[in-house]
């Protein structure tokens, strides 16, 4: 089974910032995305169930950062090739610009059985990126699987979904897209041997025109009018007295305020 595994790099959030309701990214390291090591981890999980097969990442940027890295560690974990797209036109591209421009480099790069993503990405989460790659591929989607095993001999994949308080099993026959869920796989650690294997994997680098594609195709088709955190009033309520008297006085402004019930 061969499959395309979609990846990202995000923020690491535990080292963002908020000034005045705006992230600062200055000097945050990027890493892999978690969703996207599940994804990982469900790939070689089915090529090991379907007997080989190859798993190939594919990865955007924009240029402003280097993916060397980050296409190291996956196939230090495992993926036997790496694929990035890197292009200035893609600066600003939006869901929609990018689900092209990966679709195209999945073209290029296969043919897949399967292609995996995480169900989103850490920082914009849209979770709107896998569909749109089945739309320009022509492709059936499972979205959000909390697991995913071969169907049959043919290729056939099974995944199951939960839907609230429904859980779906869907069966489709491949090429088909896939997003995972967190809870589909506990991701394994790279093994000694495979990341001292991970540099002699092939690593392609693409730019947009050998994708058969213009900067202005994959040019933002909307804008965003914000993305500021919300506003948060604080009070600044100072409570006084020892430990007993302060504890008494914020149970009793918590009483007031609703947040606690009266006895």
């Amino acid at each position: 089974m061969d499959i395309a595994v979609f990846v990202k790099t995000n923020p690491d959030l535990q080292m963002v910032r908020i000034k005045d309701r705006a992230p600062v990214l200055e000097a945050v390291p990027f890493k892999v995305g978690d969703l996207e090591k599940n994804a990982l981890e469900a790939a070689l999980v089915l090529r090991d169930a379907a007997g080989g097969g190859r798993i190939v990442a594919i990865a955007l940027t924009a240029g402003a950062r280097r993916m060397g890295e980050t296409l190291m560690v996956v196939r230090g974990w495992g993926a036997d090739a790496a694929v990035v797209v890197a292009d200035a036109g893609l600066v600003g591209a939006d869901q929609s610009g990018v689900a092209l421009a990966l679709a195209r480099a999945a073209e290029k790069s296969g043919p897949f059985d399967l292609l995996l993503f995480g169900e989103g990405s850490s920082d914009g989460y849209s979770g709107q990126v896998p569909g749109r790659v089945a739309a320009v591929l022509d492709l059936p989607e499972i979205g959000y699987a909390r697991s995913l095993a071969l169907a049959d001999a043919g290729g056939a994949v099974r995944a199951e979904r939960s839907m609230g308080d429904v859980v779906e099993v869907l069966e489709s026959p491949t090429p088909l897209v896939v997003s995972v869920v967190s809870e589909i796989n506990e991701p394994r650690l790279p093994s000694l041997m495979n990341i001292m294997k991970a540099g002699k994997k092939p690593l392609a680098e693409l730019a947009l025109a050998d994708l058969g594609l213009a900067a202005d195709e994959v040019a933002p088709r909307r804008a965003v009018l914000s993305n500021l955190a919300e506003e948060q009033d604080r009070r600044h309520v100072v409570l006084e007295g020892d430990a007993a008297q302060q504890a008494a006085a914020l149970i009793d402004a918590l009483t007031r305020d609703g947040v606690l019930g009266r006895s």
